[in-house]
């Protein structure tokens, strides 16, 4: 089965989804890590990785005797994270019921989401650092992400889109994504800002609270994530 229907088809499957949900935050798993996750036998759990690489939605690194799974790229990323807002439609006006800790910082794949990737890109708008109609970066937004120590001559040089929206799944707003967004949670990791914790969730640091209200006016709703 290809195109649409067959890619929805692969990501219906409650196991599969399971798998690739847990593959959003960007880093890569083993078969038998993923067979637990998804309370699968390892047998299930190949047969359903087997699918997901046949689709292109994920792809497979061998390291050693092991074989690490992860997702395809961001474009898979980026169609999960949609679906997810999509299964959160739950009662107009209510929050969905998503983990506190995940819903104030966490990883797309590769870049910043919940209430602080949000909060960034109201920001950076705000700011006049990107453009609103397109995302596009303005002289003033170079000149801020330069001194953030963000090499933007070797993003442009990607064939990925330098930035992009990714409609946040918690927060119901977009978040930056595209390789300038990839590249703006690298560079906050590096600065100590924020921090990896497990799976998706990263934390944002006492340093990062005070830095991005400077940087940015950034104030998060609850800091006690923060540490």
């Amino acid at each position: 089965m290809t195109g649409l229907s067959g890619v929805a088809s692969l990501m219906a499957d409650p196991t599969r989804a399971h798998m690739l949900t847990m593959l959003l935050g960007g880093q890569a798993f083993t078969a038998g890590e993923l067979a637990r996750a998804a309370n699968v036998s390892p047998q299930t759990a190949s047969n359903h990785l087997a699918q997901l690489r046949a689709g292109q939605l994920v792809e497979v690194a061998a390291q050693g005797r092991y074989r690490y799974y992860r997702l395809y790229g961001s474009e898979v990323a980026h169609a999960l994270e949609a679906l997810l807002v999509l299964e959160r439609r739950d009662v107009p006006g209510l929050v969905p019921p998503v983990p506190a800790e995940l819903r104030v910082a966490r990883r797309c794949y590769d870049h910043l989401a919940g209430e602080l990737g949000v909060l960034l890109l109201d920001a950076l708008l705000e700011r006049d650092y990107l453009t609103d109609a397109d995302l596009k970066l303005t002289s003033a937004g170079e000149a801020w992400f330069t001194n953030l120590g963000v090499d933007l001559p070797a993003l442009t040089s990607k064939r990925r889109p330098l930035t992009r929206p990714c409609l946040d799944w918690s927060e119901r707003r977009p978040h930056l994504g595209g390789s300038l967004g990839a590249a703006l949670l690298a560079q906050l990791l590096s600065l100590g800002w924020v921090a990896r914790v497990e799976g998706r969730q990263l934390r944002v640091t006492v340093p990062g609270l005070t830095a991005l209200e400077q940087e940015l006016g950034v104030v998060l709703r609850e800091t006690k994530w923060a540490s």
